[in-house]
């Protein structure tokens, strides 16, 4: 087709730039497309976006797609594949998925009907169970299922409700129509990440986003977490988040999540069931939990009822559900409804529950448990998709896309077919669906892209509510055997195109007559834990950075008759782990440079600063999205060298001044960060644990420093460093005309009150930290931490300088050794000794 005709169908366009982009976009044929109706033609929606984006021009719209995909960076939305550890960047396609508002309300009303009848479904298993009683539904079909829950039967749930949060995958299929592929109530993921996306873009498009009336997420949000309140059994609830940690598939969602709705992000190792209640440790003793959203998989909750090996959940947990003591979004046992074998029951079900057809039908779904479907299924093998019924363990090998029989091999298809008619019960068969296509934009062009949609619904009292959007994922080529989740692949943000104006939404409260609250809640201990030792590790990572500083100086210097503060350097970074016992014969420049980079020495700055970021990553809903930028800048500073290993001989290293250049920009990001934690960072215990780390830290690495560069015969030089490293220069010139002296070297690092980096002055910040802390019981009496701090805080108080030697600072530095392993022992412990509570009314 020559260029003049492929253009002649958008000739009547008014942009050219648009119709350029038309006449190259070519779906496939038969496939329903997003963009082109069946005439060919661009829808009208579609058209404004498109009017809008050519308004732009090319190189605008690149650099606002550029700024999305480092917002993307910068808020640190990621995900990670099963069984990796690092985290990858959640791609966003860079165009919106539009459905207009007629259309959306079709699909929410699928939704809603769906969700309603799954309810009521769970509500009649694991309650009087008539369904299967009636021959209605086949007793297989649910006790097949790995996800049906004994210990739940008889259960009646808190607030009434077994699903409270439920979502479809659904796609449109060729024909055009809508169809739910599965059904996700065990713990949906996605929420967090719909909402990321339109946070994205609706800071790349804001003009866009508001004239095409986009519905906004904020009010599902908000009836979400009414909905939750609604549930507790109590008054002014405590709703707890509870997450798998760090490692998990979507932490980065969960912790968005639970900083959005305001609620506690909670492990199971946080949590301990007692008198049938469940209760989260805190510094200040045991807090009760009223409402759990789950997000770990039920066999993973309670290692006394189901998994044994589980340390993801909390020994307990199913006995406080079952009292009504905690309402759950969605109990033990609610990921029975995703199984396929139930799905290809809906229909009759729907009908016979609800006493009508389902709004939005299922993928068609034959279940090998019924001998008219397993027959069925056999004579068409070869047109459908052998998925496993109750998840993807039939055969040991059936995964999310299924089996195809024609490309299996003659011995694979006949043990498909012997291990179907043998338990024709762990078998479906589904139609192969071909989805439907929406624009995305590649390379300059609109390029035609398979996606898949999840819709989320949640319960409140006035009945279920569906997110005006959802969760997409755009492909980057047509399966030709149907929808199935394909890793990695971009989502795109999903505007409902409301057809009136769109009023603003919040999750602030509707009125002025809000309770006032100035505490934002109860500090886990696993959050102080991470926190203080997020502060320890940024003050280890700029002490090692100041050590190299110093060290990459004097060695720029061309006098070196004096090699005592060279020596006492380079003996203080070996002694801190900063290089490894392998490469201490290296030359000085080498092992500034490894003591920087080297990720395979656990005292690096790189491996303090690694740890740091690790830390702050598991209170990540506690940081503000600044400091985790921060954290992570830090990192990508401190990474001087290849990916590789940093010691490897013959590997590049950077001069004396690159590494001092490296060295400096990462001390300044350490500056940015510290200002963040003085300036923004409210004054709770979650900053007084981060302050307190940071304290305890610096003031036993000042003793280290003072016994290493003080003690003997120091020279001259040796106490420049160790001024130069507590930062003191110029305070010591201003007290001091002569050169640096020890005892007034000694006097400035360890005793001088005025001074933020001497001993002294940790120890005062670090007692009164502690006076402010919560105590375990209002008896008047100080805490054991306490008992350290206040005693060490007069004696430095008291003490002369001349009174200080080595032996003496060794002596200071033990007692804050002992006082960090109080701290710990105290606040971070998870035995259940170190959080004894005499009274019940404290269980708050």
């Amino acid at each position: 087709m020559s260029p003049e005709a492929a253009f002649a169908p958008f000739a009547n366009v008014r942009n050219r730039r648009i119709a350029s982009w038309l006449s190259d976009y070519r779906p496939a044929q038969g496939i329903s497309d997003e963009l082109m109706d069946e005439g060919g033609r661009p829808r009208p929606h579609w058209l404004l976006l498109l009017e809008a984006l050519a308004e732009f021009g090319e190189a605008e719209i690149d650099q606002r797609f550029a700024r999305a995909g480092r917002r993307i960076d910068e808020m640190g939305i990621t995900y990670r594949l099963h069984g990796e550890a690092r985290e990858r960047p959640a791609p966003l396609s860079r165009l919106p998925l539009l459905l207009k508002q007629a259309e959306w309300a079709r699909i929410e009303s699928g939704i809603s009907q769906r969700a309603e009848l799954l309810d009521l479904l769970l509500h009649d298993i694991y309650g009087e169970n008539r369904l299967v009683s009636e021959g209605v539904l086949p007793a297989l079909a649910v006790a097949g299922s790995p996800e049906y829950v004994r210990p739940m039967n008889g259960v009646k749930p808190a607030g009434d409700r077994w699903l409270r949060f439920y979502a479809a995958d659904i796609a449109r299929g060729a024909d055009g129509e809508w169809r739910v592929f599965r059904d996700r109530a065990q713990a949906p993921s996605g929420p967090g990440y719909a909402l990321e996306n339109r946070l994205i873009m609706a800071r790349t498009f804001p003009s866009l986003f508001r004239d095409m009336n986009v519905r906004r997420l904020a009010s599902f949000f908000r009836d979400f977490r009414a909905g939750l309140a609604a549930a507790a059994p109590r008054a002014d609830p405590r709703i707890c988040l509870l997450t798998p940690g760090v490692f998990s598939e979507t932490y980065a969602e969960q912790v968005s999540l639970a900083r959005y709705l305001g609620l506690l992000l909670v492990e199971g190792e946080d949590l301990i069931a007692e008198d049938g209640k469940l209760f989260v440790r805190t510094i200040a003793g045991l807090k009760r939990v009223d409402v759990l959203w789950r997000r770990v998989d039920a066999d993973w909750c309670d290692p006394l009822e189901a998994n044994a090996a589980s340390r993801l959940g909390a020994p307990g947990l199913f006995d406080a559900f079952r009292r009504g003591a905690i309402a759950m979004a969605n109990p033990p046992g609610a990921g029975l409804v995703e199984s396929r074998a139930l799905m290809s029951l809906l229909p009759s079900l729907a009908r016979h529950v609800l006493g009508e057809d389902l709004r939005i039908a299922n993928v068609e779904t034959l279940w090998c448990g019924r001998e008219d479907a397993a027959a069925r299924a056999m004579a068409e093998l070869d047109q459908r998709l052998i998925k496993g019924a109750f998840g993807p363990g039939a055969l040991g090998r059936i995964d999310a896309r299924g089996l195809y029989a024609p490309e299996l091999g003659a011995c694979e298809r006949t043990r498909l077919i012997a291990a179907m008619t043998e338990r024709g019960m762990d078998f479906t068969a589904q139609e192969q669906m071909a989805l439907s296509t929406t624009p995305a934009w590649v390379d300059g062009a609109l390029q035609p892209r398979p996606f898949t949609l999840r819709v989320f619904a949640a319960a409140t009292r006035d009945g279920w509510v569906v997110m005006p959007g959802g969760y997409c994922r755009v492909y980057d080529s047509q399966d030709p055997h149907g929808a199935y989740p394909q890793a990695g692949a971009p989502s795109a943000d999903v505007w409902v195109l409301s057809d009136t104006q769109i009023d603003s939404a919040t999750l602030l409260p509707p009125s002025d007559d809000a309770h006032i609250v100035r505490v934002p809640g109860v500090l886990p201990s696993r959050a102080a834990d991470n926190l203080y030792w997020m502060g320890r590790y940024l003050e280890r990572t700029e002490a090692v950075l100041r050590l190299v500083r110093a060290l990459c100086n004097r060695l720029a210097e061309a006098r070196h008759d004096d090699r005592q503060p060279i020596d006492r350097l380079l003996r203080q970074l070996v002694a801190w782990g900063c290089v490894r016992d392998d490469s201490r014969h290296m030359a000085p420049a080498r092992l500034a440079f490894l003591a920087v980079s080297d990720r395979g020495a656990y005292g690096s700055a790189l491996s303090a600063a690694r740890e740091a970021r690790r830390t702050a990553s598991i209170a990540r809903e506690r940081l503000s999205q600044d400091m985790w930028q921060l954290l992570g800048g830090l990192e990508a500073r401190l990474q001087c060298a290849p990916a590789s290993d940093c010691g490897a001989p013959g590997l590049h290293a950077l001069s004396e001044p690159e590494i001092v250049d490296c060295a400096e920009s990462a001390l300044q990001t350490i500056a940015a960060l510290s200002g963040l934690m003085d300036e923004n960072f409210n004054r709770v215990a979650g900053w007084s644990f981060l302050d307190l780390g940071k304290r305890i830290e610096r003031a036993i690495n000042t003793c280290r420093l003072a016994r290493q560069f003080a003690e003997g015969r120091p020279t001259m030089e040796s106490l420049d460093v160790l001024i130069e490293l507590i930062d003191s220069q110029i305070t010591y010139r201003s007290r001091y005309l002569s050169g640096a002296a020890q005892a007034p070297a000694l006097d400035m690092a360890v005793l001088d009150p005025f001074n933020p980096r001497s001993v002294a002055f940790q120890v005062v910040r670090i007692d009164d930290h502690l006076a402010a802390l919560p105590a375990l019981l209002n008896d008047g009496v100080m805490e054991r931490p306490r008992r350290m701090s206040t005693p060490l805080r007069a004696e430095l108080a008291s003490k002369e300088a001349k009174s200080i030697d080595a032996a003496a600072i060794l002596e200071i530095e033990q007692r804050l050794l002992c006082l960090g392993e109080a701290i710990s022992e105290r606040y971070f412990s998870h035995r259940d000794s170190a959080l004894a509570i005499t009274k019940r009314a404290q269980l708050a």
